[in-house]
């Protein structure tokens, strides 16, 4: 799927090369969309005050309520766009709902989808005029009110859609997804199945538009009965035997499969019947049911691609590696032959750009009617491996003559990272090498042998000044998207590229003429530098085959400033006429003249660094003094301190505020510094990691200073926080540079990275390997050492991969590290623990503040994962959040943090209480702050 998303805090994302094999229709998704939300669920207790959930100051809560804006999916004519209408947060209810954790992915047997899905709530058709102006607005109409919309897609000629719904859950009755089709003509929906007993399964693939008329639907077989039920008694010990001495290291998977009724139940869920439906109504199955995980039609209809993945499965890695099987069938489902089945890839190793032996990426060609290529890898997928070539690039048509063998394309010596096709003359192949930083992209003839490849691009993709762009796509007539080439007046043959345009100012977004034969190029557009943000977002005059004419040429824009949100425009050569195409009002107009700067400083080693500040509306800091800040922020890895000082996004771009954003808190009067750069840099041989603490402090540093210098940061009240590896980061300011922050908030951290042996972030090396690194980098070994107020937030269901292992799996993977062991285990039942895993290194970590007196609070979000979604959890961190710096930030006047650490002895016990927010002051906390008598209970987690 083509699936291109703008966002406000970076630039223009373009799909990875060689994603371009076939694609449906442009989907923008507006840079102010929110995770999907909905009203407050009726059983659940929202309060300012007592027991259960908290809601913040209203100021804040208004603009995390405001109402989201629909996201724009444009026809493959260009002659529509429809605005699918999206609803508000999800309650808890929805979060609670039961879900099967199985092979490293989460179930709504329900639904038999993957679980937390977002939906679409209506679907409403405008034209396009050629005046760049939306005709009169159609809503798609006929399924039932309340469904739930989701996968919508377009026809390949554009005359229909296809979408999933859903219905039913709040009566409890079967909501299991069924696939309907709408004439874009009149709006009017159906049922693409005439049967009511014909579902979809969306656990992988959910069906693809194979021609016009025609679908292919991943169905659940009519035949599937009911989920197996899980024995009362095992049928034997749980067993993982390395008897073979393999060398075996994988990260800290979530949400693996436990025993044999995991698999059966994964089974159950997964496995599909393929059904060929026409507009028509007439149906036909194909194949066997399997575990179908991707169908791919060839550009001419005739063949399909179809991967499954099959027994034998594992218990230590997700089903992304399990046994994997390619096949080719005609579109009518005959068998034609096997194009390869790969075994259980447990081994594949932790360095990066390690990979899974045998054929990979294996994909159509988007310029030829039914040509399959692939890579295999050189060096046993073994990053540590030197050889050369490291990857080979192989082509075949579908239809082999007898004896004919599949044609070595290209050779590489990185890794490969994707092709951009175009046609037999122009294909552009990608390679790449993280160790070095170094990526490379080559100019191929594909259909001239006596044509060299040659070397386009030979840079460091840390270099963000040096980026190129990447070539603009246009689409085929047979639905894929190729390199558009563009025509002039003379006989050259011209790309466009589209990039970022990075520079010591900021971003200035630029699409450029790229003349591929002598390297020239002209810049045909480029971003306003002084008071707007602007990006290409695809091109528009593609609606037929051949090369584009560049006085013809039309583009889609989206245009922003500091306080004027993304909208999106018409642009057209030659005279570059440019029309507005949408109206979207201010998503939080009481914010809508914030101050925003774009600040840059030196740390102490002469590393450049830049940070985004912003400020309330109407701060004059010559009147109005310092304010109390909040420093959020992500550190980053880097082989260069060049790259490292270069300056990333635009000082134009919108200030897109999500529902848990830092910047929430200008509404409540306080600085935030965004994203200040926190490079942790190993040049040459040197790890990064090695010198993580150093670095960290000197960024921080250099931070705080420069908003202090400013006048607008008071150097007693600045708090700092951060989420995943924020959150970790946080933790270790507070443990090595007390002197810097007055309180700390961490959502969803891990804090003791000899949990994570394996490797973790970019870190690729074993605890064995660098045993001082992964000690020193722990906070949780520094536990003694932090002394300022720690908020901890965790969702009770993280399935983040940096987590906390099993103590079995634990040893099983440190055994099988070491070649010289032999060794079977036996694992006692661990029913229970997987739901704990990932969250204890939060309580763990506050077990080990408590023990030393710090000052501490742990919440654990019920059903929330590494991210969180429902109203209630949001709004409760939210009031969390708030709480902790109205508290420890604006009315801090202590300069050393010190003492307001309770001593040992103060601390309250509350082991005994079942209380799911936790203090090492104290119980449940009021919004004001008072000990509430009796603790809010445990709530019920699923597992």
């Amino acid at each position: 799927m083509f699936l291109l998303r703008i966002s406000h805090r970076f630039p223009l994302l373009h799909p990875s090369p060689g994603s371009f094999s076939t694609a449906p229709p442009l989907l923008l998704v507006h840079p102010l969309l929110r995770a999907p939300r909905g009203r407050p669920p009726r059983a659940i207790n929202i309060s300012s005050n007592g027991n259960g959930y908290h809601l913040p100051p209203k100021d804040i809560r208004d603009i995390v309520d405001a109402p989201p804006l629909p996201a724009l999916s444009f026809s493959p004519q260009r002659d529509r766009i429809l605005f699918l209408k999206r609803r508000a947060l999800p309650p808890l209810s929805d979060l609670a709902r039961p879900e099967e954790k199985l092979a490293g992915i989460r179930i709504d047997g329900n639904c038999n989808t993957r679980s937390r899905m977002s939906f679409y709530t209506g679907i409403v058709i405008h034209s396009l005029e050629n005046d760049g102006s939306l005709g009169p607005e159609k809503e798609v109409h006929g399924f039932p009110d309340g469904a739930k919309i989701n996968f919508v897609s377009w026809s390949r000629d554009g005359r229909y859609l296809a979408f999933s719904i859903r219905a039913g859950e709040e009566n409890n009755i079967n909501n299991k997804l069924k696939v309907w089709v709408a004439d874009v003509e009149t709006g009017q929906a159906r049922p693409l199945f005439q049967s009511p007993d014909v579902y979809l399964n969306a656990v992988f693939d959910n069906y693809i538009w194979v021609d016009d008329s025609t679908l292919l639907v991943c169905t659940i077989p009519i035949s599937r009965g009911e989920p197996p039920n899980k024995p009362l008694v095992p049928s034997g010990p749980k067993v993982q035997s390395n008897e073979q001495q393999n060398v075996v290291q994988v990260r800290t998977f979530q949400d693996l499969l436990k025993d044999e009724y995991d698999a059966d139940l994964f089974d159950y869920y997964a496995t599909s019947q393929l059904m060929l439906a026409s507009l028509d109504g007439t149906t036909m199955p194909i194949g066997p049911p399997a575990v179908y995980t991707s169908v791919d039609p060839s550009p001419d209809q005739k063949f399909l691609l179809i991967t499954s993945i099959h027994q034998p499965y594992s218990y230590i890695v997700p089903c992304g590696r399990f046994p994997k099987k390619v096949d080719l069938w005609t579109t009518d489902g005959k068998f034609v032959r096997e194009i390869c089945d790969l075994p259980l890839a447990e081994d594949i190793p932790i360095a990066f750009n390690s990979v899974r032996k045998g054929k990979r990426s294996i994909n159509w060609r988007p310029d030829k009617p039914s040509t399959i290529y692939w890579v295999e890898t050189q060096d046993g997928g073994d990053a540590k491996v030197e050889v050369s070539p490291r990857d080979i690039i192989y082509t075949e048509p579908a239809e082999l003559l007898d004896g004919e063998q599949a044609e070595i394309l290209h050779k590489l010596d990185l890794r490969y990272g994707g092709i951009s096709w175009c046609d037999e003359s122009l294909a552009l192949v990608y390679e790449s090498w993280y160790k070095t930083r170094r990526t490379r992209t080559w100019v191929i003839s594909p259909g001239c042998k006596d044509v060299s490849p040659r070397i386009l691009f030979d840079r460091s993709s840390e270099d963000v000044y040096s980026d190129p762009g990447s070539p603009m796509m246009r689409r085929t007539s047979t639905g894929t998207y190729v390199i558009a080439k563009v025509r002039k007046d003379d006989d050259e043959t011209y790309i466009l590229l589209n990039g970022s345009g990075a520079t010591p100012e900021g971003n200035i977004p630029f699409l450029d003429l790229f003349n591929i034969n002598t390297g020239t190029k002209e810049r045909i557009w480029e971003s306003d530098r002084e008071k707007y943000y602007e990006t290409v977002v695809a091109l528009m005059s593609d609606q037929n085959d051949g090369d584009l004419l560049l006085d013809q040429l039309k583009i889609l824009t989206s245009k922003e400033s500091k306080t004027e949100n993304a909208q999106y425009y018409l642009q057209t050569w030659p005279e570059k006429q440019v029309v507005q195409i949408t109206q979207f009002p201010h998503p939080y107009p009481q914010l809508a003249s914030l101050q925003k700067e774009l600040v840059k400083y030196q740390r102490k080693d002469g590393v450049q660094l830049t940070a985004t500040l912003y400020l309330p509306p109407n701060y004059d800091p010559a009147k109005d003094g310092p304010l109390p800040c909040l420093f959020w922020s992500y550190p980053g890895e880097f082989k260069s301190k060049d790259a490292a000082g270069q300056v990333r996004g635009s000082p134009n771009e919108f200030a897109g505020i999500g529902p848990t954003s830092a910047l929430l808190w200008l509404a409540r009067g306080f600085a935030i510094l965004s994203g200040p750069t926190i490079p942790i840099i190993g040049e040459g041989d040197e790890e990064a990691n090695d010198r993580y603490v150093e670095q960290l402090v000197a960024s921080a540093e250099a931070a705080v200073e420069e908003v202090v210098r400013r006048g607008v940061a008071h150097p007693h009240k600045i708090a700092v926080g951060g989420h995943s590896y924020g959150a970790f980061m946080t933790a270790n300011l507070l443990a090595h540079a007390p002197h810097l922050f007055c309180c700390g908030i961490a959502r969803s951290g891990a804090y003791n990275r000899t949990l994570t042996p394996f490797g973790f972030q970019n870190e690729d090396r074993t605890l064995w390997e660098a045993t001082d690194t992964y000690v020193q980098m722990s906070p949780f070994l520094s536990a003694n050492k932090i002394k300022k107020p720690l908020l901890l937030v965790h969702g009770e269901e993280d399935n983040n991969s940096g987590t906390l292992t099993m103590q079995t799996a634990y040893i099983l993977q440190k055994l099988k590290y070491k070649p010289d062991s032999v060794l079977r285990v036996k694992r006692k039942s661990l029913d229970g623990e997987q739901a704990q895993m990932w969250l204890k290194f939060s309580e763990r970590f506050f077990n080990a503040l408590k023990g030393h007196g710090a000052l501490c609070r742990l919440v654990i979000l019920p059903f929330e994962s590494h991210g969180y979604a429902a109203r209630e959890s949001i709004m409760h961190v939210l009031w969390e959040t708030d709480r902790w710096l109205q508290k420890y930030c604006i009315t801090n006047n202590d300069k050393s943090g010190e003492s307001d650490a309770p001593k040992s002895d103060e601390v309250k016990n509350t082991d005994k209480t079942e209380s799911k927010m936790l203090s090492a002051t104290g119980g449940g906390i009021t919004q004001e702050g008072q000990e509430l008598e009796n603790p809010p209970s445990t709530w019920r987690s699923l597992l």
